[in-house]
């Protein structure tokens, strides 16, 4: 029953993230060509700075409060409510804490992080988004914790919607477009979202909310002392990344481009290519969140093979449909970038980097796995290690070779990175992995299935690379791959129950 739950929640959560996906790669797309690639840079570092600040403010708080409130269910006599409000109470300390220092240093934030202070203004408007949004995460993880994943994406669908709403009307409305109105109509637009995903978080709660029985098992303090390492992890990722983002368009500006040359290639490379590289991970970012909660549920009740299953079935199933996503963008990478507004740039990143997929993609599900069995501490140093690298990377290769030093940066960190992931995994589930199986055989079988596919469609009418050939040729691509690796599953199966049924035979004849 728990298994068919997980696959309802995920086809559900699946179809959710592929709305949400779309229509952030869309938005991007319109902004990139309604105000110039130097404005989507623009709202690219705003997003950075948003990012590490609503860490900070929240903690982490989907987090925390969906393993927390699992390990809680998974306690006898447990009160997830209990640990809710604790996450609640932190949250709310931390975002006031946040909103005054983001108030009182909005000046010098905004020259650092900016060109002036003449952005200062929209970044004093930020502690109604911190607070709001921190709340919200708590009540997401919340719901997530009770097998009930789709209440979050319905407040996600929801924050998202509105949010783009505002930001289209604002810039619409606006004929002239300069770097502080342009952080102006994100602020207000990520406040409207984050207030209506609240109140529908509130609403859904008071209406669906549990009997509070007992007291959780766990006080305030405790719950500080469990959360603190998971906070530490996002803390640290978020800082890192905000540090990556913002030395990028000064490397740039470093190898000799002006600095609107810089923002449109950093607004590129971080609405275009970025989004079109994660864009099929959609599946496995549905899962991530149930993939912390099930471990967490199995590492409290000690339940071995219970992690071992997760980890065999995730990385097989990983891998295949990684490696088929890199495959596709590896060879409709130049026709994806075209069709997006990118151009030849975006489209040569997206096949240069598409090779790195399978590591990106492992990373989504080895974290959550890493992080339901309560090994932060490796998770942080990991982290830090991996972007240690990449901006090593960006500071020495950037201003020597440009552009091409981005994605030198993502090779290196993701290989690094996901491979020290997989090892911890591996020593601590006690599993072994089949090269083969997991590796090997997908790379051969879509290398394959692409050529054959090639093959047949290139006598019709328009066997040329554009949209029209991809449309035609994926589907017929797809339905190789995937059915050559039902076979497999299938016939390994059968394998198996022929093998235990002989087994069977045999104790029956002793």
């Amino acid at each position: 029953m728990i298994k068919s739950k997980m696959i309802r929640d995920t086809a559900l959560l699946t179809l959710m993230q592929l709305v949400l996906d779309s229509a952030a790669l869309l938005l991007n797309v319109f902004i990139t060509r309604r105000m110039g690639a130097s404005a989507i840079g623009i709202f690219s570092l705003m997003g950075s700075f948003l990012g590490l600040a609503g860490i900070l403010s929240n903690g982490s708080a989907f987090l925390c409060t969906s393993r927390l409130i699992s390990e809680e269910i998974g306690k006898h006599g447990g009160s997830p409510v209990g640990v809710l409000f604790h996450g609640v109470k932190l949250c709310l300390l931390l975002s006031a804490g946040v909103s005054v220092l983001t108030v009182l240093f909005a000046e010098p934030v905004s020259r650092r992080f900016f060109s002036g202070a003449a952005v200062a203004g929209a970044v004093r408007l930020m502690p109604f988004a911190l607070i709001a949004g921190a709340v919200s995460s708590c009540f997401k993880g919340f719901f997530n914790a009770t097998r009930r994943a789709s209440a979050a994406a319905f407040g996600d669908i929801l924050e998202f919607a509105v949010k783009a709403s505002v930001m289209v009307g604002l810039t619409l409305a606006q004929t002239s477009h300069d770097e502080a109105s342009v952080c102006r109509i994100m602020i207000v637009s990520i406040i409207s979202g984050n207030m209506t995903s609240l109140l529908f978080m509130l609403g859904l709660f008071a209406r669906h909310r549990p009997a509070r029985s007992g007291s959780p098992s766990i006080g305030f303090r405790g719950y500080i002392s469990a959360a603190v390492p998971i906070m530490g992890g996002g803390v640290l990722t978020a800082a890192l990344s905000s540090t990556n983002d913002a030395l990028i368009p000064v490397c740039l500006r470093q190898f000799g481009d002006s600095q609107e040359q810089a923002l449109s290639l950093f607004g590129i490379f971080e609405a275009i290519v970025i989004p079109t590289l994660f864009f099929p991970s959609v599946v496995l970012c549905s899962m991530s969140g149930m993939i912390v909660s099930e471990s967490a549920r199995a590492a409290a009740a000690g339940n071995r093979e219970r992690i071992q299953s997760l980890t065999s079935r995730l990385i097989e199933y990983t891998m295949i449909y990684a490696v088929f996503a890199s495959a596709v963008l590896l060879r409709f990478g130049g026709t994806i970038g075209e069709l997006l507004g990118g151009g030849e740039l975006a489209g040569g990143l997206i096949s240069l980097i598409a090779p790195v997929v399978p590591f990106i993609y492992m990373e989504i599900v080895l974290e959550a796995l890493i992080k339901g069995m309560g090994l932060q501490g490796f998770s942080s140093l990991n982290y830090l290690a991996e972007y240690v690298i990449r901006i090593s990377a960006v500071l020495i290769l950037v201003p020597r070779i440009g552009f091409m030093g981005i994605a030198v940066s993502y090779y290196a960190s993701n290989v690094f990175g996901n491979i020290s992931r997989l090892v911890k995994i591996l020593r601590h589930t006690g599993f072994r992995i089949a090269p083969v199986r997991m590796l090997i055989s997908p790379v051969v079988y879509a290398a394959l299935t692409c050529f054959t596919s090639e093959l047949l469609c290139r006598p019709l009418p328009f066997a040329e690379d554009g949209v029209g050939f991809m449309a035609v040729m994926m589907p017929m691509w797809l339905a190789g791959y995937s059915g050559i690796l039902c076979l497999l599953v299938n016939f390994r199966t059968n394998d198996k129950k022929r093998g235990s049924a002989l087994v069977l035979n045999a104790q029956r004849l002793t």
